[in-house]
């Protein structure tokens, strides 16, 4: 999944967190620039709401 490294002298800051819905086929996963991702679902909805909960957990205000 997604661990947030410290920021200490020495280190790089994780990314900024931008999600993104991808489709393969009949199904719908959310994506980050993070590493993280959803399971892949039949419902768009659903994966946009995974997207969406993942970055209200890791303080991002942008949408899916």
């Amino acid at each position: 999944m997604h661990s947030e490294l410290p920021v200490a002298p020495g280190t790089t800051p994780m990314p900024e967190h931008r999600v993104a819905l991808r489709e393969r086929g009949s199904f719908a996963f959310a994506t980050c620039s993070c590493g993280w991702y959803s399971a892949a679902r039949r419902s768009r909805d659903l994966a946009r709401r995974e997207g969406a909960d993942h970055l209200a957990e890791y303080g991002a205000d942008a949408s899916a």
